[in-house]
């Protein structure tokens, strides 16, 4: 199974991940000025929910794959999962 082409401007799971990390730590911090840690923030919650999503997708895909007898991995179709 090839992977999917990453759509143009949008970030890794890794970018957005270390993105939302910084965010974290200049919050936490307390240094920032208000209209400033409330952009930080909403920021952060659009990257947990982005991150949040891909990781579900990167779960169903790993539910959905199985080894065959050549030891390699294949996905399963909805019949042979259940």
């Amino acid at each position: 199974m090839a992977p999917k082409k990453r759509e143009q401007n949008l970030p890794t799971f890794e970018e957005s991940l270390k993105r939302l990390e910084d965010i974290v730590g200049r919050l936490e911090r307390g240094d920032v000025p208000l209209e400033e840690s409330l952009r930080l923030y909403e920021e952060g919650l659009q990257l947990s929910k982005a991150c949040s999503e891909r990781l579900s997708q990167a779960e169903l895909i790993l539910k959905r794959l199985s080894k065959n007898a050549d030891g390699a991995f294949e996905e399963l179709d909805e019949e042979e999962k259940e």
